[in-house]
């Protein structure tokens, strides 16, 4: 069941829990829409980034990954006081989580349990406009490529069969957008030959992504709009001491469409710079705009 909602968790219509709120753009007549998705890991720990990039953004609605927060903690008043009032959140102490924070209403909310363990890694909600939303964090999958002696690689699996299996029973128009933990193709990372058996870019792990792209026919926004084998990275590991100098990415991220939907995206850009700023995520936004 999903949780229910807390100080801060605000669905559909309606005001928000803070009381004299106004219904903030749900009476309003959309025909753009600016969605963001951003790994922030740990959102309490990188709240000032959070706010930097809303406010230099100022994207309608926010998809974030690796919440680290259990929702009755969660940091709702930055997005409420942004005009953020409408809040989907699945979180958990410590660990994983995700969450849609909106200046538009989401109906319909869902959880779905992917990973079968019950750990937070999903949410998804309806937009007005007919756009169905939903965010994933794919689990990372452990450090060696064998279910037989990596249980958590099985896990990944299954998780993207299970995933697999929703997508072919998809009758909406439908983004999902989320750290995927997988980089598809050869030119998604630094050096495809020294990362082949590296967890994250195996050839196993991208045959298992491909049959979940193609259950629904989804089209990859960031390969729409940044064609391969143009450089395109979303991830950069801590370890490095100078990332931008070393450029040891990966395209773990990502943004996928119906195919009818994709036909409304017009723009997709990844932001680069935020890796640079104090205190980053290893991970850096993605945005799409679509004209509904």
């Amino acid at each position: 069941m999903p949780p229910e909602p807390g100080p801060f968790h605000v669905r559909g219509i309606g005001t928000s829990a803070f009381t004299g709120t106004p219904r903030s753009l749900q009476d309003i007549r959309v025909t753009k829409l600016k969605i963001a998705s951003w790994n922030i890991n740990s959102v309490r720990a990188r709240a000032h980034i959070v706010e930097r990039f809303l406010d230099e953004e100022q994207p309608d609605i926010l998809c974030l990954q690796e919440t680290k927060a259990q929702d009755m903690v969660f940091p709702g008043q930055m997005f409420h006081s942004r005009g953020y009032v409408h809040h989907e959140l699945n979180g958990q102490k410590m660990h994983h989580g995700v969450a849609i924070l909106s200046r538009l209403p989401l109906h319909d909310s869902g959880r779905h349990d992917w990973q079968d363990n019950g750990e937070a890694r999903h949410v998804g909600a309806r937009l007005a406009c007919g756009i169905r939303l939903e965010n994933v964090y794919v689990p990372a999958g452990g450090d060696i490529p064998d279910r037989n002696l990596n249980p958590k690689f099985g896990q990944k699996l299954d998780f993207i069969e299970r995933m697999t299996r929703w997508s072919e029973k998809l009758a909406e128009p439908t983004l999902i957008v989320g750290d995927f933990n997988i980089a598809p193709l050869e030119c998604d990372v630094w050096n495809h030959k020294a990362l082949l058996n590296v967890v994250s870019h195996t050839p196993l792990e991208v045959e298992t992504l491909e049959r979940l792209r193609a259950a629904h026919d989804w089209v990859d926004l960031g390969r729409k709009f940044i064609p391969a084998p143009e450089r395109c990275f979303t991830w950069w590991s801590y370890r490095a001491q100078d990332w931008e100098a070393s450029d040891r990415g990966r395209r773990l991220d990502h943004m996928w469409a119906s195919p009818e939907l994709a036909a409304q995206a017009t723009a997709h850009r990844v932001l680069e710079p935020c890796r640079s700023w104090d205190k980053p995520s290893d991970h850096v936004p993605l945005v799409v705009e679509l004209e509904v």
